[in-house]
């Protein structure tokens, strides 16, 4: 009896230490709806990996950005990077990983048109500006030879929250537009000229895909997870490209010098001949200091396995993988992090 009372209570103090030893690591958070496709596979897999936890609300650059600054998460998400002006709001040091890259599709809803659809600079910056109304109209005819556009009218569908996907789309009108640079120019969120707004890409994608005579701007994975048509867009070169993967690889090859001494360059508008003119990388922002050891030790291991074995699985989702230069500044930025002023060990 006495030996049975022995093991009984060996065994509920054993019970009573096993959540102490299994503890999960958690880290939190928010940002960019852009990257959100691979960043949920990329938190699963590792979860599956590591046995650590990564909860990350897909709530838009400019809301993750706001959550950094509050503190409320272990790190933010962004496809617009910060600015000198507001790295020096943050209330510490903030540095940036680039993980991958994307392309910004146009994604258009014309019930019954087969032909796929050709826009210029100008066309888009028109359609924005609200000075091109009807899809038949003579510009859009103009580079759309031999296609029957309708006359319906343009709905331009534009974001309503804070989203590195519009500071992308609005870099890229005002590289191409010096009246939009000039009257909207380019960030997170803009007065619009003309247009409707959606919450995040699914979002605009949801407006385009049951309003006639669309048209919006979405990160290409969610065009093609509506099963939306995507126009062809007239690059600097002058071709007419498609996003895709090796379209968005082009354009930060083309970037990769200028990205090497800052990750924040924009790569909008290449010059690359096979190069898609609206695409841009996205961002971690991870405070260099951290109080919490254990989450800095996660969340570093985890930004540095994103950035070798996370890179195999870009190209599935229509991601371009980092180039080696851009992974080196990666590492270097990695080495720097500390928590309560030591040095990360990962």
């Amino acid at each position: 009896m006495r030996f049975s009372r022995l093991l009984l209570t060996a065994g509920l103090l054993a019970a009573m230490a096993l959540p102490a030893a299994a503890q999960t690591v958690r880290i939190n958070g928010a940002g960019a709806t852009f990257p959100y496709p691979i960043y949920s596979k990329w938190f699963d897999v590792y979860h599956e990996k590591t046995g650590i936890e990564i909860n990350y609300q897909s709530i838009g650059s400019g809301a993750g950005i706001q959550q950094v600054k509050a503190g409320t998460v272990d790190f933010g998400a962004s496809d617009a990077p910060l600015s000198n002006d507001r790295l020096r709001e943050m209330p510490r040091k903030v540095v940036h990983f680039p993980t991958v890259a994307g392309a910004v599709a146009l994604v258009y809803n014309l019930p019954g048109l087969t032909a796929r659809v050709k826009l210029t600079p100008e066309i888009v910056t028109g359609i924005y500006l609200g000075k091109l109304t009807t899809w038949n109209d003579k510009l859009i005819a103009a580079a759309n030879p031999g296609v029957a556009l309708p006359a319906a009218p343009i709905l331009a569908v534009h974001r309503s929250d804070g989203s590195g996907t519009t500071n992308i789309f609005t870099l890229y009108l005002s590289a191409v537009n010096g009246g939009w640079k000039e009257m909207v120019g380019a960030n997170t969120a803009v007065s619009w000229p003309s247009g409707i707004g959606g919450k995040g890409n699914e979002g605009v994608a949801g407006l385009v895909r049951q309003t006639p005579g669309a048209i919006g701007y979405v990160e290409l994975a969610y065009a093609k997870q509506n099963k939306l048509p995507v126009a062809l867009l007239r690059n600097r070169a002058g071709n007419f490209v498609e996003p895709s993967l090796a379209s968005t690889t082009a354009a930060v090859a083309a970037g990769a010098a200028a990205l090497a001494k800052d990750v924040r360059t924009p790569i909008v508008n290449a010059a690359a001949p096979d190069a898609y003119p609206i695409a841009g990388l996205t961002y971690l922002l991870v405070y260099q200091d951290t109080k919490d050891p254990a989450r800095a030790k996660a969340l570093a291991g985890f930004i540095r396995w994103a950035m070798h074995d996370g890179q195999d699985m870009a190209a599935a989702l229509d991601y371009a993988r980092l180039p080696e230069p851009i992974i080196k500044v990666n590492e270097a930025t990695l080495a720097t992090l500390t928590s309560a002023g030591k040095k990360v060990a990962i």
